[in-house]
């Protein structure tokens, strides 16, 4: 009998059904077919995953490619990781292959970073990959960092009042307990830069911290900068120090010699300005001092007639004694004018 006869022959149902089944099977093997190169990777690398699992992970939209990966590598690198934890972090928003990595690091290292722990610096923010090679590797920050735009040297003053730049250099490492909730790394160069500040402040003079450099890092590191950061501060060394404006200058100590005596003879010449305004606002005193005594004679001299009137009135002065004192005011005059024209003919050349 030909198949399609067979066909005519049978039930509708039943065809119905064989062609469900086919469907079924069909499905089966493309989902087998995308699935298969996963699971045969992972049962040989001895971190087995059921079918059931890669299925579950797709209608999950979870990558599986993703967690089979890196499952495979945890295993063979002696941690033991299941799917299930891998999903949940994924699913979280996780970097999966970030905190294997760092796990297998941190193995390889004998560092003790739990699961959970490393689980909790990822969904933090934190790059924790980065953290456990910096643990292993400390590494070396500019203090103050390079910015653009921005001075890359420390700019502090000493008691003597002279300028000094300084560059520092702090090695680090990572404290992976308090990477989540430790301040960054802008927080460290803060607090050295503000140490560094602080120590050249207290020097008394620039020779000082020009001699001893290494006294301003023990100065910094005996603070407890790393207090509440995400690291240790291992060593705190000051790669440059110069004293401000002088920096291509053979002889400092000459050029700054020079600079104080210019700003003495500035000081001096400010204080002699001071001293000659003094002298003239006294003069100008005296002058004015001078005015307020002549006029208090001219009021003085304008109170005689009166005198005179009140005298004449009560009979104590009389006529002969007005022209007796008229002579003697006549007299003085002219003596006074006779004095005078001998002064001006003795004064000329």
């Amino acid at each position: 009998m030909t198949p399609v006869l067979f066909l005519g022959a049978m039930n509708p149902f039943i065809i119905g059904v064989l062609i469900l089944a086919g469907l079924f099977a069909l499905v089966m093997v493309l989902i087998l077919m995308k699935f298969i190169n996963l699971y045969i990777q992972a049962l040989l690398s001895g971190a087995k995953v059921t079918m059931a699992s890669l299925i579950g992970m797709q209608l999950r939209k979870v990558d599986p490619r993703t967690i089979v990966l890196s499952r495979i590598r945890a295993v063979k690198s002696g941690i033991e990781i299941s799917t299930n934890q891998l999903e949940t972090h994924y699913l979280a928003g996780g970097r999966v292959p970030s905190v294997i990595n760092a796990l297998i690091a941190a193995n390889r290292a004998r560092i003790e970073l739990p699961w959970d722990t490393a689980c909790a610096i990822d969904l933090a923010g934190r790059d924790i990959l980065d953290a456990v090679q910096t643990s292993v590797n400390p590494k070396v920050i500019d203090c103050p960092q390079m910015i653009p735009g921005a001075s890359d040297k420390l700019d502090a003053v000493a008691k003597d009042g002279i300028r000094l730049l300084c560059k520092a250099r702090v090695t680090v490492r990572a404290n992976i307990a308090r990477l989540v909730g430790g301040a960054t790394e802008e927080t460290v160069v803060a607090r050295v830069g503000q140490a560094i500040v602080s120590a050249i402040g207290s020097a008394n003079t620039y020779k000082d911290v020009l001699e001893n450099p290494d006294d301003i890092a023990k100065h910094a590191l005996s603070r407890g900068l790393d207090s509440g950061t995400a690291f240790e501060i291992l060593s705190v060394d000051i790669a440059d120090v110069s004293v401000a404006g002088v920096d291509r200058e053979a002889n400092v100590g000459a050029k700054l010699q020079s600079e104080q005596a210019e700003a003495d003879k500035h000081r001096f010449q400010a204080e002699a300005e001071k001293r000659r305004a003094l002298a003239v606002a006294q003069v100008q005193e005296y002058k004015a001092e001078e005015q307020k005594n002549r006029a208090l004679v001219v009021l003085a001299e304008a109170e005689v007639p009166k005198a005179m009137a009140e005298a004449f009135r009560k009979g104590h002065m009389g006529i002969m004694d007005y022209y007796r004192m008229k002579n003697v005011i006549a007299d003085t005059s002219m003596r006074n004018s006779i004095g005078d024209a001998d002064d001006s003919t003795g004064s000329a050349p």
